[in-house]
């Protein structure tokens, strides 16, 4: 079976709902052929249940403590998320983890220690004397009580804080915590240095604060029964923690963890950079493709269409590409806000799911839909159209040889041609972001004499191949056009 995740979750997902509803939903998951659920971050956040994940407070605390105003986190307790995962087993779905190590949020009490000010547009560029500051870096999870873990959270295990003394403004203090002058090396030259993100930032130089993590590694995947990873803003933590952390993990469960990593850049050189430097040990969400995707939605007929995959790592290094449309960051509200336009998104699922390079993962509402409200704004995000169709194409008929027809600015095409040995097997995919259009494509003489059936709706009459297997498949205007063999419209069914 294709690999195919999916992501269970949105960031405005309602409380309370998602583990039951991974359980409730986890045979039809197996049904679309899906082989890995990305679940989101299980841990108690600073904000309590109100938290979505990442603004981490206590990665011990998967829902069992009451801390932060609340035992459940935002999705539920950690019986009903470990009740989750093994109904994903059940169903033969692995269960992917979300791992949040960048920083923690809520300190337990603050500590006065000293600091220097950083420039927010330079980070290496110190902007005063050091002084001592009351910062938020305490933490020992009074409500968890030592239980599972006894590490006491300090100031030496963060190297800086973003506590300004006025909400309008902008500022970064390196805390003086005697790792290093300065910042961690990371892959990347924003800001000068982007280690620092947000909260109170993981001093990855302090042996201790390696060692417990590892430690908190293995007890998650233990204690969760965890298949898969995908790590949360790597653009910001040393390459080398999560080579050392990987290594301990692959040599405790003698396993290599499928591993994907979030290093959020259009630009290919850092992409690159980062594999590089990790030697492989992780594929990456390919941004610079998504990116593509939001610039072909707005621009229409003016984006040239067949070169869609350029300067992307589907292109460049396509056995390092998770690909995606859109997620929880680039969703409407977000601050990385990109939703790619909804006239494409067929257009953008088709090339992502219906394509033999890449790894794809969908989106949650592109497939249920969503609801919800931002500061008194509703927001309505409709499935999109025929995507069931396309994981049943890519779980039952995706077999054969790939052939593209990237020949036009406005209406490309290609197709998978099916074997000897499944015959109906294949598929022909057209998309247009202009006028009507159509291929004229030789889908071989495997392909001789068929009649061929358009799945998206948009067109009536069959095509029907001729004895050498060619044949005219149109597209309507600003359209996708999805054609199966007649005798296959059962398995998509």
């Amino acid at each position: 079976m294709r690999k195919t995740i999916f992501q269970f979750f949105h960031w405005y997902y309602p409380k309370g709902k998602l583990w039951k509803q991974v359980m409730e939903q986890a045979h039809h998951l197996e049904w679309l052929g899906i082989s890995d659920v990305w679940l989101p971050p299980p841990y108690k956040s600073s904000a309590g249940a109100d938290g979505v994940g990442y603004d981490v407070y206590d990665l011990f605390d998967l829902g069992e403590f009451d801390q932060k105003g609340s035992v459940k986190t935002r999705y539920g307790t950690k019986k009903q998320f470990i009740n989750a995962v093994k109904t994903l087993h059940k169903h033969n779905l692995g269960a992917m983890g979300d791992i949040v190590l960048n920083h923690k949020n809520g300190a337990d009490e603050t500590e006065r220690v000293n600091v220097i000010k950083v420039d927010y547009q330079d980070r290496n560029k110190v902007i005063s004397e050091p002084f001592e500051k009351d910062i938020n870096t305490k933490y020992y999870f009074p409500g968890r009580n030592k239980k599972y873990s006894e590490f006491v959270w300090d100031f030496h295990a963060f190297t800086g804080i973003d506590e300004c003394s006025s909400d309008n403004e902008k500022c970064i203090y390196k805390i003086i915590n005697g790792y290093g002058d300065l910042w961690d090396d990371v892959v990347g030259d924003e800001f000068g240095n982007f280690d620092y993100l947000l909260g109170a930032d993981i001093e990855f130089r302090n042996p201790n604060v390696t060692a417990e993590l590892k430690y908190w590694g293995k007890w998650f995947i233990e204690t969760c029964y965890i298949d898969s990873l995908r790590l949360d803003a790597v653009k910001h933590i040393s390459a080398r923690f999560y080579k050392e952390w990987l290594d301990y993990l692959k040599e405790t469960f003698q396993k290599d963890f499928f591993t994907v990593a979030e290093y959020w850049s259009s630009d290919l050189k850092y992409l690159h950079e980062y594999l590089d430097v990790m030697e492989n040990r992780v594929q990456l969400f390919d941004v610079p493709l998504h990116r593509n995707f939001f610039d072909a939605s707005r621009q229409g007929k003016d984006f040239n269409l067949a070169g869609i995959f350029n300067n992307t790592l589907l292109q460049t290094r396509s056995q390092s590409a998770v690909t995606f449309v859109d997620n929880h960051d680039t969703q409407p509200a977000q601050a990385l806000e990109s939703f790619v336009d909804y006239w494409f998104k067929p257009h953008a699922n088709a090339l992502i799911l219906l394509r033999q390079e890449g790894i794809p993962c969908v989106f949650h509402p592109s497939y249920y839909g969503a609801s919800y409200n931002v500061n008194g704004n509703d927001i309505h995000l409709a499935p999109v159209p025929n995507l069931y169709k396309m994981l049943m194409i890519r779980k039952n008929l995706f077999e054969g040889e790939q052939h593209d027809y990237f020949d036009h600015p406005n209406c490309i095409s290609w197709f998978v041609s099916g074997t000897e040995q499944n015959r109906n097997a294949g598929f022909v995919v057209v998309l247009s972001n202009g006028d009507d259009g159509f291929k004229e494509m030789n889908l071989s003489g495997l392909n001789g004499n068929r009649k061929f059936i358009d799945v998206t709706g948009s067109f009536a009459d069959a095509v029907v191949t001729n004895a050498d297997g060619a044949a005219i498949f149109p597209v309507k205007s600003r359209s996708i056009s999805i054609w199966i063999k007649e005798e296959a419209l059962e398995s998509i069914k």
